[in-house]
């Protein structure tokens, strides 16, 4: 009888073991996943959004391409490039890109050909309208939350033969990059 005993004494030993063990071993995975989620959730992601990708030819063969960019991310972005069809606009004070960054207005949730582009309010409560970048600037920076508007004139990738193909749009971050595509749209407009 005293042998039965010790013998269910000596297995309550090694159950002991594996359940501290065990309890240990869970222990560490949560201090290592909540290290994990602290140290993630305090990095800032980049992340824009493109909303009303559009591109317009008029009956004389001229284009005009146009999005909206919001910062949905935790970080301000520089946007260094913006193609379409594969070929970089101009970012500068003898470009072809305007843009208007929004204060305050409503985001429209549709844009229109422009026969004029600069001095034009996308954001009709702004005070803002489409300018060109500061001379010498080879970049458009967005902060974090804002919302731009970016018109794109003359863009060399686009022409009549392209209306009502689809054409991709892509915006270069020193992160990352964003691409959307679009039908290319007759306007009567002339641009």
């Amino acid at each position: 009888m005293r042998k039965i005993l010790k013998n269910r004494l000596a297995l309550s030993t090694v159950v002991t073991t594996l359940i501290i063990l065990v309890v240990s071993v869970l222990l560490a995975g949560v201090v290592t996943y909540f290290a994990i989620n602290v140290v993630s959730t305090r990095v800032q992601q980049e992340s824009l959004s493109i909303s009303c990708p559009s591109v317009w030819v008029d009956k004389a063969g001229n284009a005009q391409a146009a999005m909206i960019i919001t910062n949905t991310g935790g970080r301000d972005v520089v946007i260094n490039q913006i193609q379409i069809r594969g070929i970089a606009a101009t970012i500068s004070h003898s470009g072809n890109v305007y843009f208007e960054v929004n204060v305050g207005g409503t985001v429209p949730t549709s844009l229109s050909a422009q026969a004029t582009v600069a001095g034009t309010k996308v954001f009709s409560s702004d005070s803002n309208s489409l300018a060109l970048p500061a001379s010498g600037s080879t970049a458009l920076v967005l902060t974090s939350g804002s919302t731009m508007a970016v018109y794109i004139t003359a863009p060399t990738s686009v022409s009549i033969n392209d209306i009502g193909t689809t054409i991709g749009m892509t915006v270069f971050t020193s992160q990352a990059m964003y691409y959307t595509e679009t039908n290319v749209q007759t306007t009567s407009v002339s641009l």
